[in-house]
């Protein structure tokens, strides 16, 4: 699957180059570009890194950074800039790293190699594999609403299609891990799509409606507050 790069800079003459040294490091890249921070937010779309000048009219970086940083808490942001003073604030919007212009082609190739790997590293724990009759699919876990067991069988059920799949209902909630939970024998959800709950039910940001086993109410209530404060994300729309 191709890094989808997003690289916002005032100046034209430095997206360009951001965007030459991108492809020297991975030619597969998607690669798009914006002039202002305004620009990049409006676009909607989820980047695996995002590199930003700071001094940008308008919302400056660390302004664009931190919104980002609430919608899709796992990308990776790189700061290229020209002033030194800000670094720290870089780091408390949770920067990879904070390049100085003018950027050499060998310190950029040293970060940019060190944040794809550990993009990567996000993409394969952010993601699940579904050996669905003769296809393999991978999809982002923030993607499945909930999973629904049927028999020897589950159903996938996310925010596009339903997949059907043989597993157990213990083995997929190891291998989703501790963002879903076991609201009932017969459904895993995942609590970045729990819109609202009741004593017997959760209602999903789709509006699907799955049962709460009354026995686990307290339970389900006292982890979804974990996970909240943790710094779980709720996804507003499905």
């Amino acid at each position: 699957m191709a890094l989808e790069i997003a690289v916002c800079d005032e100046a034209r003459a430095v997206r360009e180059q951001i965007d030459r040294l991108i492809r020297q490091q991975n030619a597969g890249a998607v690669v798009t570009l914006y002039e202002t921070g305004e620009e990049l937010l409006a676009s909607g779309k989820r980047y695996d890194m995002v590199f930003l000048d700071i001094r940008m009219a308008g919302r400056n970086g660390l302004e664009t950074a931190a919104a980002l940083r609430r919608q899709w808490d796992d990308i990776t942001l790189i700061f290229v800039t020209g002033l030194k003073e800000y670094v720290f604030d870089a780091f408390d919007v949770g920067a990879f790293h904070y390049l100085l212009k003018p950027v050499s082609e060998e310190k950029f190739a040293e970060v940019f190699v060190r944040a794809a790997e550990k993009t990567a590293g996000k993409r394969r724990q952010a993601s699940f594999l579904i050996r669905s009759r003769n296809r393999n699919i991978i999809i982002p876990k923030s993607r499945i609403l909930y999973v629904e067991s049927r028999m020897r069988k589950a159903e996938i059920h996310t925010c596009r299609e339903t997949y059907e799949i043989y597993a157990t209902m213990n083995a997929l909630g190891k291998e989703l891990g501790g963002d879903f939970y076991r609201c009932h024998r017969s459904y895993l959800v995942n609590l970045g799509h729990v819109a609202e709950f009741t004593a017997d039910s959760i209602i999903l940001t789709d509006g699907t409606a799955v049962f709460l086993s009354r026995e686990k109410y307290n339970a389900f209530e006292k982890r979804y507050v974990q996970y909240l404060q943790n710094g779980g994300m709720t996804y507003v729309k499905a």
